[in-house]
């Protein structure tokens, strides 16, 4: 089944206004001449303070979807220094990245509380990015499969399978996420494979055959169409290589 491809930039706490207008601008400019059928679906997932002026650059560019970098599940409320739903469809968010390694290492989020989060996302029409991904001591145990599925099972837990399939899925190995390591493209892509497999067993091979599985973990331009070219990756959740606009269009190019 072909499944469009997702080349999606996180940018992480980076750029202030100027950088970002210069950084959107580039992007808008670069994709300018490029072939919107051949295209991926483009992401960009600004700081919460780049959000408005992001949407304000994009709001008629049409190959450019807007993210955000997380989200309280909750519709409003005392949670003081957080984000709601409605105040990311103000900006016409379709993408919300939930369950980072840097969101569960730094500030303690659980699988349930990801599962939350999923929950309300797509209640609001919106769509998650899961993250997952192991330790680099959890690779070296041999436990890389077990505890995915671990991950994927509690984040996916009490959500529809027509939900599911509208969701998408980023393999991260945590011990290549801005280290300058790459999961070599074969092992990401049986990796990638395993976590379809699982959730073929939650719901069907229909429904995994449907959802888009990222990878993510230092992806480059040098890197991108290796790839792309296994059957299993459905694109690129992008840290370091989203930050310049050259290295971004070349990332897109090499998913086309």
């Amino acid at each position: 089944m072909a499944r469009r491809p997702i080349i999606a930039g996180n940018w992480k706490m980076n750029n202030n206004k100027a950088e970002a207008k210069e950084l959107v601008d580039g992007i808008v400019y670069g994709i300018s001449s490029l072939d919107a059928s051949k295209m991926p679906e483009v992401v960009i997932a600004p700081t919460y303070t780049a959000l408005w002026q992001a949407y304000d650059l994009i709001k008629n560019e049409p190959k450019i979807a807007l993210a955000a970098q997380n989200v309280n599940p909750n519709p409003s409320g005392a949670y003081t220094g957080e984000i709601s739903l409605d105040m990311l469809a103000d900006f016409r968010v379709q993408f919300v990245i939930i369950g980072h390694s840097e969101r569960r290492q730094m500030f303690g989020e659980t699988d349930e509380f990801i599962n939350q989060k999923a929950k309300a996302i797509l209640a609001k029409g919106l769509i998650p990015i899961i993250c997952c991904g192991e330790t680099l001591e959890q690779r070296e145990q041999g436990v890389t499969d077990s505890h995915l599925e671990n991950q994927i099972t509690k984040a996916l837990d009490g959500i529809s399978a027509s939900d599911v399939e509208k969701s998408v899925i980023a393999y991260e190995p945590i011990w290549a996420i801005g280290t300058g390591k790459s999961c070599d493209a074969v092992e990401a892509n049986r990796t990638i494979g395993q976590i379809r497999k699982v959730v073929a067993k939650l719901y069907s091979q229909d429904v995994a055959d449907k959802i888009r599985i990222l990878y993510g973990g230092s992806v480059k331009p040098s890197t991108i169409v290796e790839q792309m070219a296994q059957p299993e990756i459905d694109g690129g959740l992008i840290g370091g290589a989203a930050l310049k606009a050259d290295s971004f269009i070349d990332l897109i190019k090499g998913a086309m």
